[in-house]
């Protein structure tokens, strides 16, 4: 998590300097530098993941709101007085991670922790903060409420997971008897109404002829998605072959999706453990049966899930890294 702190008095600045040697981040003090509020905050709540006030709730509340989007987007953001006597996080305390960084700001200066969320104070699972915990994109957040609301209601809710959750389920979190009355879903493939949570944990194998367009991937990129039924969130990488490092195409389309990208050569394709779709023709154009699956694989460190699809001079395949889910869903 980047944080990054701003105070307005010396102790205030004090005591974010010692919070940031545990909790790593730029230490600003406003007025100092040419460091003014709006403009920290504005900057810091596009590039930071956490913003930490050291001063007045009242101070932070007023230069956040004109940034506010939702709370699938927007940082954490966690106050303390300068004397350190509390921890408050007044914003993303699930999905951004203010509440787990409160509690961890707090235990460094033996503040209190005042976390107001309502699952957290009646210390029932909230289903967004497990989302965060393992790795999950949270597909529609307007439904968390839905979920939420019946477990502080003392209602039940229903769930189904395409991978094996370690430990107990928490306490009404039962499984569901069929896949459409569930009310959260751990999925790669998501259907129905229910909250759809995402690992992410996909990288994708690319392979594409000389000079195809960042446009051209990206259509057979949502056709492949759509003919599987899968949730493009689940990506955070991709590969190809060396043969590609060039492509300003390719890059770009890595580029927009905010994916890294990996390339390896046909010898290192070569030696990827498991079986693969042979392609003479790829063989003769790259020295190698196969690129995408190939290429996904080595970068996954894991398996294919979908196999190598072509279309329009593109061809895609999906590897999952290694995923083990649990049922913890605050830090220990």
């Amino acid at each position: 998590m980047t944080c990054a702190y701003i105070a307005f008095t010396a102790r205030g600045l004090a005591l974010a300097q010692q919070l940031a040697q545990t909790c790593p981040g730029s230490v600003s003090r406003c007025g100092l530098g040419g460091v003014t509020l709006a403009g920290w905050t504005a900057q810091q709540f596009a590039a930071a993941d956490a913003l930490v006030f050291v001063g007045a709730a009242g101070i932070a509340v007023r230069a956040i709101a004109p940034h506010c989007r939702n709370k699938a987007v927007d940082p954490a953001v966690v106050v303390l007085d300068e004397c350190g006597h509390f921890a408050v996080p007044i914003l993303s305390g699930h999905l951004g991670g203010a509440n787990d960084l409160a509690r961890a700001l707090a235990a460094v200066c033996g503040a209190v922790p005042v976390i107001t969320t309502a699952t957290d104070a009646n210390g029932v699972f909230a289903v967004d903060a497990w989302a965060r915990h393992q790795n999950c994109a949270v597909l529609e957040p307007g439904r968390i409420k839905r979920v939420s609301s019946r477990l502080l209601a003392g209602r039940p809710v229903r769930y189904r997971s395409e991978f094996p959750i370690a430990g107990q389920a928490p306490a009404r979190v039962v499984p569901a008897g069929e896949a459409e009355r569930a009310d959260f879903a751990l999925t790669l493939f998501p259907a129905g109404d229910a909250l759809h949570l995402i690992p992410k944990i996909g990288v994708l194998g690319i392979g594409c002829r000389r000079g195809t367009s960042a446009a051209q991937l990206e259509a057979a990129f949502a056709q492949f998605c759509a003919a599987h039924g899968l949730a493009a969130a689940c990506i955070t990488a991709a590969a190809s072959i060396d043969l590609k490092a060039d492509e300003p195409g390719l890059l770009e389309f890595c580029r927009i999706h905010g994916w890294p990208v990996q390339f390896y050569s046909a010898a290192q394709l070569q030696n990827a453990p498991g079986q693969f779709t042979p392609s003479a023709f790829v063989r003769s154009v790259t020295g190698v049966d196969n690129v995408c699956e190939r290429a996904a694989v080595l970068a996954a460190g894991g398996t294919i899930i979908l196999p190598k699809q072509a279309g329009g001079g593109v061809t895609f395949a999906l590897a999952l890294r290694p995923f083990a889910p649990d049922w913890r869903w605050q830090d220990a």
